[in-house]
């Protein structure tokens, strides 16, 4: 396995991530005690959650997946996520007030069975909340040992920024990773996020690399929590694109979700796609896509199946 950095951080992580969004809503615990022991046998050490994920329930699988103990808490590079309402229904229940952070990552902890976590990340941007406040949290997080990375989610170009300014205003290590919607056929990062990302060494973690199944085969089946009679009816609205997208896959003899993930894995600010298995075969079907060399060419050709923004902005849409 070809660890990498996180990130501009000193910490080795493995090149997927391991997204546990599906158990517990549709994968059962058995079922995902056997996953997680499979991706470390498979030298996955990156296993991502959020205390939202089944209302709190994923944590809890995870959690008592560490109970077993044989090092399996030891050996992973443990990220969870704070903003959603998990709690209750109280005003202070969800976002990022330096409250609400402090008792989400309280929880995530007993959840957890642990007692720390390696990367914190911040679900969504809390446009209400100061980065002052929501670094004096994070900081004291850090100083107490329950913390030792911060990232974020689904931020814009201009939070990352905002959100590393006001760190290093406090002598602070700042974010540290991004998880953002990212894929072939998704590619509206490439104009700021990619960018901020690369400026100030915050590690892309793509969610979402097959585009909720578009990307897996068989003319965009869809597949997933994700899969809805919308995603169906993009499919037969893409199938000319997705079509020639499963034709360039089937000349270089790879599965097209693999093409996918390999495409994700060429991008050098690109840290580790997260996928998230429901069952052993679709966690199994995903490790070769590290194996995967795309040449200039293929990347070339994937370009004009999936044409991007134009690259990063201004320069995509001004002179």
């Amino acid at each position: 396995m070809d660890y990498r950095h996180l990130g501009r951080s000193g910490v080795l992580v493995s090149p997927l991530c391991l997204g546990t969004m599906n158990f517990g809503p549709q994968t059962s615990e058995p079922d995902s005690f056997a996953i997680m022991d499979a991706a470390l046998d498979a030298g996955i050490n990156f296993f991502d959650t959020a205390n939202g994920y089944g209302g709190g329930e994923t944590e809890q699988i995870v959690g008592r997946w560490f109970a077993q103990g044989g090092g399996r808490r030891e050996k992973v590079v443990l990220a969870t996520k704070v903003y959603g309402n998990v709690a209750g229904d109280w005003p202070n229940d969800s976002k990022l007030s330096a409250r609400h952070i402090r008792d989400a990552c309280e929880a995530s902890l007993r959840r957890l069975q642990t007692d720390h976590i390696d990367l914190y990340q911040m679900h969504h941007v809390d446009r209400a909340t100061p980065w002052d406040e929501v670094w004096q949290a994070m900081d004291l997080l850090v100083a107490q040992g329950k913390v030792i990375y911060v990232g974020s989610s689904n931020f814009a170009g201009w939070h990352i920024a905002a959100a590393n300014e006001a760190a290093t205003r406090r002598h602070s290590f700042g974010l540290v990773s991004e998880q953002s919607l990212y894929n072939l056929k998704t590619r509206t990062i490439e104009l700021e996020v990619i960018p901020a990302c690369e400026s100030y060494g915050v590690g892309l973690l793509p969610w979402s690399p097959l585009g909720s199944g578009l990307l897996g085969g068989s003319v965009g089946q869809g597949d997933g929590r994700r899969a809805t009679d919308g995603m169906k009816a993009a499919a037969e609205w893409l199938r000319d694109t997705l079509e020639a997208w499963e034709k360039l896959c089937s000349e270089l003899g790879e599965r097209p979700a693999d093409v996918a993930i390999a495409w994700l894995l060429a991008n050098p600010v690109v840290t580790a796609p997260i996928i998230g298995p429901r069952t052993m075969d679709q966690f199994t079907g995903s490790l070769r896509s590290v194996e995967i060399h795309l040449d200039a060419d293929v990347l070339a050709r994937l370009d004009k199946i999936f044409p991007g923004p134009g690259g990063p902005a201004p320069e995509a849409y001004a002179w």
